[in-house]
Formats: C-alpha cells, structure tokens, sequence
C-alpha cells in the first residue's frame, strides 16, 4: 500500500512516511510526514525554531503504544515547504487545515514545543470544532505584552537572536546563513554540540542533548530544516516578535501548558504567563527540567493528548 493514504493501510500499522506533499489553500507546497499508527487518534506534532517535519520521538513505535497517529509538517520555509513571506503565527491554522483535510482527519490533538508552541495555541484557538486537547511546551508569552520582561533571564546568544529579528529579515538572513553552516558541521560531527559550548544551557538540557539515542533524529531534523535555506528560521523568528494574530483568551479546548524552572532559551515567566492566560489550563512545572523535552515524560505526555474528552 502507498504509506500515508489511510485508506489503504491495514490496522495498526506502523508508519514512518517522511516525504507526503499537500497543497496548502494559496497553492503553496507544505511537506508532511506521519508516525505511529495510522488508525490511532490524529496528533498534530508541531516543530520548534529551527526544526523539520522529520523531528519525532526517536522510538517511533512508543507512539504506536499509546495509540497515536502522529502527523508533523515543515512549516513555510522549512524543508520541503514552500516560504510564506510575511506570516504570523495564527497563518499556521490554514495550513493545519489543509493538512487534515487531505489526511481525511476530522478530530485531532495538537502540541507543540518552543517555537511550536504558540503555534499550538493559534491551532487551538482558532479550530475548537476539531481540536479535542492541546499542549505548549516551554513555548513563549506574546511578544508585545504589557508589563512583561521578555528577555529576562535568556541566554545572551538567544536575545542576539531575537535582535537580530528585531531588525528584520535581512539581518537576520545574512546572519543565519552562517549560524546555519556552523550548526550544521557540529551536528555531522556531535549533534550534542547542536547549540555549541557558548550557550549556558542548564545541565538538565546538557544531559538530554547528550543522550545518544537523540542524534540520529536531531541530525535528521536539523539537516532538513535548512535544506533549501534559512527563511523558515528567519519567519519563525519574525512571526514571533510581531503580533501573532489571535488571543490565548480565544482557547475553550483542554489545553496543558508546560515549563522548566532552568530553561534559559524560553525562562520560566513565559510559562508562568501562559499559565495565568490560557483558560482553565492544565499546568505542568518541571522543577529540574529546562528546555529540552524528558523522554521519560514521553508516554503521559502522548496518552494525555489521545485521550477521548
């Protein structure tokens, strides 16, 4: 059977389809993978900054063990999608919409970690009708927000970055296009190494980029990312520095908001203000944890989001 047409495939097989085009509303080119099992409950998995449609747990059958159909996708720019110049953040949810409806899928979850994150949320907010659960990893508050130091507590190198967005595409193109190279010949030689020494990361995030079971996937995902370019990471950046197009007050689906108190990419007061700001959320803390996800938490997490409401 052709992976990736639900039709067609039998019970509980396990996929790991990694190249499936689907046309989003403006005919543009959005590049989708699926993972788990095919006739588990749709997860909508929605990669950080930078990141690819091939970043996924790295025992794919786990999601077949709880039950999950797990779709990702390249947003614009990335990978095999095509740029969408100019996006904010709540554009994700056409390009959501295009996706399940060509997968035939109805109801999902959807989650998503970092620069994900509040791309989750403008999913959530914005498809109540098809949305049943939501999840925000370590993601980050509105940018514009009012009495609210955003860099507090951020990694130095992490601000440059969001300076350099700040200054807008250009800079941050030329500047990416050698942050990108640099990246990319650590992760060939140690994807531990993906950050480099420079940043302060937490041991806790140290630790989990050491994990060998981790690279191959971080390899993957990180050399797809920038196959064709640096313009996802560069509209990523600048989406999330402007308006994002939709109130985290809009959301009325379950939705679970998740911290690490020794996150220095995304600190801790971002969650904190999801936490006050997203309605009725499901609060969860990671006292020792920063911004990398514990594989540990991995089968709660998933078993969580399939779970009928």
């Amino acid at each position: 059977c052709q992976v990736g047409v639900p039709q067609c495939c039998d019970s509980l097989s396990i996929v790991g389809e990694t190249a499936l085009a689907v046309s989003a509303a403006d005919g543009r080119t959005l590049m989708v993978a699926q993972w788990g099992d095919l006739e588990g409950f749709p997860v909508f998995s929605l990669h950080g900054t930078p990141g690819s449609r091939l970043g996924r747990y790295y025992d794919e059958s786990a999601y077949v063990q709880v039950g999950a159909r797990v779709i990702t996708y390249d947003r614009p720019g990335y990978g095999g999608s095509d740029r969408h110049r100019g996006r904010r953040v709540v554009d994700c949810v056409s390009d959501v919409a295009a996706i399940a409806d060509a997968l035939g899928v109805e109801r999902f979850a959807v989650t998503g970690g970092s620069g994900g994150g509040p791309h989750s949320l403008a999913v959530a907010a914005r498809f109540p009708a098809r949305v049943t659960r939501a999840g925000c990893d370590v993601g980050v508050a509105p940018f514009e927000t009012q009495d609210f130091d955003w860099f507090d507590g951020m990694d130095p190198l992490n601000v440059r970055e969001f300076e350099w967005a700040l200054e807008g595409e250009e800079v941050l193109a030329r500047e990416y296009k050698r942050e990108a190279a640099e990246m990319l010949e650590r992760i060939a030689d140690d994807p531990s190494k993906v950050l480099g020494d420079d940043w302060q990361l937490s041991e806790a995030d140290r630790a989990q980029l050491a994990k060998p079971e981790r690279h191959e996937v971080m390899r993957e995902a990180m050399t797809e990312a920038f196959r064709n370019g640096v313009w996802g990471i560069v509209d990523d950046m600048v989406c999330t520095t402007k308006p994002w197009g939709f109130d985290v007050t809009e959301i009325r689906v379950p939705t679970r908001v998740k911290y690490g108190l020794t996150d220095v990419l995304v600190p801790r007061q971002h969650g904190e203000w999801l936490a006050r700001n997203v309605p009725n959320a499901e609060v969860v803390i990671d006292e020792e944890g920063g911004h990398l996800d514990d594989s540990a938490r991995f089968a709660e997490q998933y078993s969580w989001l399939v779970k009928p409401i």
